[in-house]
């Protein structure tokens, strides 16, 4: 409870800070291109750590490892929230992320180590729901801690649990012993091939949207570095005597399915919780804190579903349980394909409630076919991977969704803007009506009427793009669930389980 209580905030810290980043910008005197780095520095230096950390939890032992990044991640909280410049704040935040992405897979690691199989439909539901809630109830939580005290509090807020978290572990894990050897045998090549290649990965991502992708002189730099990281990483993966990460685990069928749904549904937990904030926020002029709480139905869902993952979980096939919670999520975004202007909490209400309820239906299945069928020795690294899946499947899925959102838009109003021209009688009526409403302004009242009808083509072109995104989202679920054919029936996760490894 108290390692997971440690992944909570680690994962947490991702999106607390998503929805205030408009007041550390003005606490610290930022610019608007600097700071995107709040959270970029954050994924970039995660990424890197979260397959690394099943080699060090060897090496350190799961106590050692895990103190040491609920530690180190506790004092880079307390310092990013003293933080003076932009400078300084982008440096706590990727030795925030660095250091504390170890908490995230060694989590997952102990649970399928230390409980035997017939209690996995207890334990898996609650990492699911700690995994998928933390990042859901991120922007609420922010919203809040910045609308009643300052955004200094998004980390002093992790200050004195992260302290108790780093005791705990220290004192209560005791289940493995370090192994001191593998320092020597440290694949120095495969590791900064590792950061080189998942750090540029993230970093191309993350930016690519915003600069064009490869118009862009440093994204296709980033690009090239990414491409040479990932040959040196997968040459050494497959050479080193004893390789920074181990990918035998991908030879299992089971865990190479289980990491793809992971990593799809890293798409639906973050590109969901990033796109209808933008809807909120652009069309319906909520603040940080409304769309919090309307964002929050999605986290009461899961919360309430995951008692209900646990005992699903010893009464169906998980194959059966996935493909409810695919079905589920592909009927809550085919409903906002309707979306319109007017759309609020209560048209929202229900495909938050589907998205909520499939995110914990999906999840737990996903989590034990993937790693619950593993030898233990192989656990610690494959878990590494696992994790990568997931935050892996966010950026690529929050890289789509920015590009197609601009490139449908841009396509829209072109397509709308065809249709409003001085030829149509009704355009000019509608012309004529909004001069006379702006009539006050004198001579500007035709240009405030042509402005406000250029407004309302580029809000239609905004909710059309939307409604493209959703129904792709769509498509993608119901495809997971002609995948659910190739994964095998798992022995010993339904039907209440038994038995230890």
């Amino acid at each position: 409870m108290c390692m997971v209580f440690g992944m909570f905030m680690a994962i947490l810290d991702i999106q607390i800070v998503s929805a205030s980043l408009s007041d550390i910008q003005s606490g610290l005197s930022a610019s608007s291109d600097e700071i995107p780095w709040v959270q970029t520095s954050y994924l970039i230096a995660e990424v890197v750590m979260i397959p690394l950390s099943g080699y060090l939890s060897r090496m350190l032992s799961t106590r050692w490892m895990f103190a040491i990044s609920a530690g180190g991640f506790t004092l880079m909280s307390l310092l990013c929230s003293t933080a003076t410049t932009i400078n300084e704040m982008i440096i706590y935040r990727a030795l925030q992320g660095f250091i504390g992405g170890g908490m995230i897979p060694t989590v997952f690691a102990t649970a399928y180590l230390i409980f035997p199989r017939a209690k996995f439909n207890i334990v898996s539901p609650i990492i699911g729901l700690v995994a998928t809630l933390a990042p859901t109830i991120g922007p609420t939580l922010g919203g809040y801690l910045t609308e009643f005290a300052s955004w200094h509090w998004l980390f002093l807020i992790n200050v004195v649990p992260g302290i108790l978290v780093t005791i705990a572990a220290i004192v209560l894990i005791d289940f493995d012993e370090p192994d001191t050897s593998l320092l020597d045998k440290l694949d120095w090549a495969g590791l900064a091939g590792l950061a080189v290649f998942l750090g540029s990965l993230e970093y191309v991502l993350e930016e690519g949207s915003k600069e064009d992708w490869f118009q862009s002189e440093i994204i296709l730099v980033f690009a090239i570095a990414s491409a040479i990281g990932g040959f040196l990483f997968f040459w050494r993966a497959f050479t080193a005597e004893e390789p920074i990460v181990d990918l035998r685990a991908f030879s299992d069928t089971n865990f190479a399915m289980g990491s793809l749904f992971s990593f799809t549904m890293g798409i639906g937990l973050y590109g969901l919780t990033y796109l209808y904030p933008v809807y909120l926020a652009g069309i319906r002029d909520y603040n940080a804190l409304q769309i919090g709480e309307t964002m929050f139905v999605s986290g009461a869902a899961m919360f309430l579903t995951a008692p209900i993952a646990g005992r699903l979980m010893s009464v169906l096939d998980p194959r059966v349980m996935m493909a409810l919670g695919f079905s589920g999520f592909a009927l809550g975004t085919w409903m906002v394909t309707g979306i319109t202007a007017e759309w609020d909490f209560w048209e929202l209400f229900i495909p938050q409630i589907l998205r909520g309820c499939s995110l914990m239906i999906c999840m737990v299945p996903i989590n034990n076919i993937a790693l619950g069928l593993l030898p233990p020795e192989m656990i610690k690294n494959a878990s590494g991977l696992f994790n990568l899946t997931r935050n892996l499947g966010g950026a690529f899925g929050l890289a789509v969704i920015n590009t197609m959102l601009n490139d449908r838009q841009a396509f829209h109003y072109e397509r709308i803007a065809e249709n409003v021209n001085w030829s149509r009688h009704m355009v000019n009526e509608t012309m004529a009506g909004m001069a006379h409403a702006f009539g006050a302004l004198g001579p500007s009242a035709e240009k405030a009427a042509l402005i406000t009808v250029s407004n309302l083509v580029s809000r239609d072109a905004f909710l059309m793009s939307f409604a493209d995104l959703f129904f792709v989202l769509t498509l993608l679920f119901v495809g997971l669930l002609v995948a659910l054919v190739f994964v095998k029936k798992p022995q010993g996760l339904s039907g209440g389980g038994g038995g230890g490894h």
